[in-house]
């Protein structure tokens, strides 16, 4: 999952983006609320975490502008500010969750998992399944069939983002933009590579493939064998 990070706080910054990338998730960082705007209008990011006091234009400034361009990007609004009133105002411009400064990073990572849960309409809290295998977002513990599969964290991310979005093919360009924090050259095989890694230890030994190239056009996720493989 890719995430933006808007945050003139450089320490603030640091300990998020730390975290965040422990956890498996690619982060942009920017510094002000003008670049937020420019790569939120430009980039197809799966969460925003936004401050409010910012240079060049305010957090809430930047979500309502987005929200009036109808970019629906999940919106979490870090503050100083806890006041009822402060929340309410944060919610009404558009932002989908509001923590206040200081704040523990396991529960920003909890509402950062929240809200891409809730975007994506996933019942269950914890847990991606797609056939027989199983993803626990919070351990972090992959299963196939029975078989504990250890990922190294890049591969547990790439892995997320195609159960994600199971039966539904995904671009090499849409995988780099939602895995990786930066883009690479489009000649690149550092994709072809990671899938043919992750493949490995997902489909290998296995009679049902779940991994699945749709030459020219990206990869699937899903039990059945694409016709156009």
């Amino acid at each position: 999952m890719r995430l933006l990070l808007v945050e003139d706080d450089a320490k603030i910054a640091s300990f998020i983006i730390k975290g965040l990338r422990s956890a498996g998730y690619a982060v942009d960082h920017v510094l002000d609320g003008e670049a937020g705007l420019d790569l939120a209008l430009a980039e197809p990011y799966d969460v925003m975490v936004v401050d409010i006091m910012l240079p060049k234009r305010d957090g809430l400034s930047l979500i309502r502008q987005l929200r009036e361009q109808k970019v629906n990007t999940p919106a979490l609004i870090l503050s100083a500010r806890g006041s009822v009133d402060d929340r309410v105002k944060g919610l009404e411009t558009g932002a989908d969750d509001y923590l206040t400064k200081p704040f523990a990073f396991s529960e920003l990572l909890a509402r950062v998992q929240a809200l891409i849960r809730r975007a994506g309409g996933i019942s269950d809290p914890t847990r991606l399944s797609v056939a027989g295998l199983s993803l626990n977002l919070l351990t972090r513990e992959v299963i196939r069939d029975g078989n504990n599969v250890v990922l190294q964290p890049l591969e547990f991310s790439l892995l997320e983002y195609l159960m994600r979005h199971s039966g539904r093919i995904v671009s090499k360009t849409m995988i780099m933009e939602h895995v990786w924090d930066y883009h690479f050259d489009p000649q690149t095989n550092v994709v072809e590579a990671r899938i043919s890694r992750l493949r490995d230890k997902i489909d290998k030994g296995f009679e049902k493939k779940l991994i699945h190239t749709v030459r020219g056009v990206g990869y699937v996720l899903k039990e059945t064998q694409p016709l156009s493989q």
